[in-house]
Parts: structure tokens; sequence; C-alpha cells
């Protein structure tokens, strides 16, 4: 009969390598001159990142490759991708599509919010951005169901409630640069600033509308955010491209604070929550912006695995 000590010490054995099993993989996008910007999950793991060519990339769960699951064509209208995000309440895939920045292919046109289907993938509206030029960059959804999008380049916040319309939320100078977005447990929204390299938090009337901005006290300086997510309660991953780095934000009143997952990615402007993992895209943009590097292979696209502590 084994000892109690040997007993204790086979199940740990056991039970480290069942969680080594468990651990979900890194996830390589299956395609060329991607330059991923965003990413998004549903419950189930399944994972979704859009992409500078204006596909959108899927990985069933636990699965270690992306492949294309919306392609950009004459007939959805879909530029360059920005936000993703999906709304499974809704099923709906939100996502943001832009000019292409790095032309000349599908860089004329109007930047519009678009709602495809989550499980037919067939698209289900588009909400172009009116005057002036302007770029979705990224998506949340409210309490209620409507989804919220900012204009980074104007400083506005437009909003698609359950008339389906697209309407103007906010617009302040001091969200001129707004990038991430997302909503607190309690219904509060939070946006943070690519440009700036802020926090801020939107103040509201007792009608949900938005009466004005308070920029949060932040324990880090910040170096680009840019994808924001809520975790739950007041907790926010936020991902950092200007400096490579991966944090969780956890707001208390005026105050952020920052726990850093990892600060050695480079250029990694979102990423999403899976159980008690986090993807994180590495963009490799730097590919298509720095003069030394253009034109030359970056290698696969890929979302890191990196564990939420």
């Amino acid at each position: 009969m084994p000892s109690r000590h040997g007993t204790i010490a086979a199940f740990m054995l056991v039970a480290s390598a069942a969680c080594a099993q468990e651990r979900l993989p890194d996830i390589r996008i299956d395609d060329t001159d991607v330059y991923p910007e965003s990413v998004t999950s549903t419950a189930d793991g399944t994972v979704y990142a859009g992409s500078v060519k204006g596909n959108v990339y899927r990985a069933p769960p636990g699965e270690p490759v992306a492949v294309p699951w919306i392609r950009t064509s004459e007939e959805n209208g879909i530029l360059t991708i920005l936000g993703v995000f999906a709304d499974e309440r809704s099923g709906t895939l939100w996502l943001c599509s832009v000019p292409n920045f790095f032309g000349p292919e599908r860089s004329e046109g109007v930047s519009s919010l678009m709602a495809f289907d989550l499980e037919t993938a067939e698209q289900k509206a588009v909400h172009p951005f009116p005057a002036p030029a302007s770029a979705c960059n990224d998506i949340a959804i409210a309490p209620d169901g409507s989804a919220y999008a900012t204009d980074t380049p104007n400083g506005r916040i437009f909003r698609v409630a359950g008339d389906g319309a697209l309407e103007l939320y906010g617009e302040d100078e001091a969200l001129v640069g707004v990038d991430g977005i997302a909503f607190g447990a309690d219904g509060t929204l939070y946006v943070n600033n690519v440009r700036t390299n802020e926090i801020l938090r939107v103040d509201t009337d007792d009608r949900g509308d938005m009466t004005g901005l308070t920029t949060l006290a932040l324990s880090h300086e910040l170096g680009g955010p840019d994808g924001f997510r809520h975790l739950g309660g007041n907790r926010f991953l936020q991902a950092e491209g200007q400096i490579g780095r991966l944090g969780i934000v956890t707001i208390d009143g005026d105050s952020a604070a920052l726990e850093v997952l990892t600060d050695e990615l480079t250029s990694s402007p979102g990423a999403t929550a899976v159980g008690d993992t986090a993807y994180v895209i590495e963009s490799q943009i730097g590919y298509l912006t720095n003069p030394e590097l253009r034109g030359q292979e970056p290698g696969p696209f890929m979302l890191h695995a990196v564990p939420l502590r």
C-alpha cells in the first residue's frame, strides 16, 4: 500500500499534468499581410481577430490556428478593420471598418461601424460615421445592449441603441485620441486615450447622458493605451501598443492602478480574456510604418496566450 505522502505526491503530479494540458496555446493567424489590431472572444473560448487586410479571423476553442472567417468584399464594404467585439447576447460581431492607412487598396471610403451575425457571418447592419472624416476604433456593449464606438481623430463616441440608428453620444476635446472603451460592472463607461496616455471616466446624469469627463490618476505612466476589455467588477485588461505592455487596470474612484502582466511584447494593440488566459496581439505594424522594415517579411502573426494572475 502506498504511503500517505506518496499518495499526495502522486495526486500533485496528476494535478500538475492536468493543469499543463489545460493551458491554452498561442494562436497563429493562418494568412499573410494580416497586421491585426484588435481581438475579441466568446464565452466558449472562440477567438476572433481583425486585420489591416480587411478580414476577420476565427480560432475555435483551444485551437492554435485562426483562419479567415469573414473576408473583405465589394458586397460587405469592409476596408481595414480596427476594433472587433463579440456580443453574444445579441448574436453580433461588431467591427470598425476604416479606410486603409497603408493603401492604396481599400484606402477610399467612409469609416463605419458594422454588425455581422455571430453564427452565420452574414452582414446585419452598416452604420457610416458622419463627417468630418473619422476613424471608428473600438466597441463596447452597455448593460442595456446598446453598442458604443469611439471615433479617434474627432474625439467622439457614437451609440447604436435599441432602434438600430447611429447617434452621437458625446464629444469633447479631451476625447481626441480616444481609443479603447469598456463598461464597468456598475455601468460606468471608461475610455483610454492613445495620444494623451490617459484613462478617463465618462460622467453622466440620471438619464445616462454624458455630462463630462474625469481623468483618472494613474499608478503607471502609460505608453499608447489601446485595447480595453472588462474583466469583472472594476478590473479591465489593457494593451499598450507603443511600449509592448499588457496589464490589468483596477479602478477605484478617481484612481487607476496597473498590474503588469508582461512588458516584453512588440506592438500590442489589443487583448481579450478567455477564462484565466489573456490573448494579446503582436501586430507587427512596424513593418508597415518603419522605413527600415517596410517590404521585409514580418514572420507569422500571433496571438500570445498570457496567464491572468
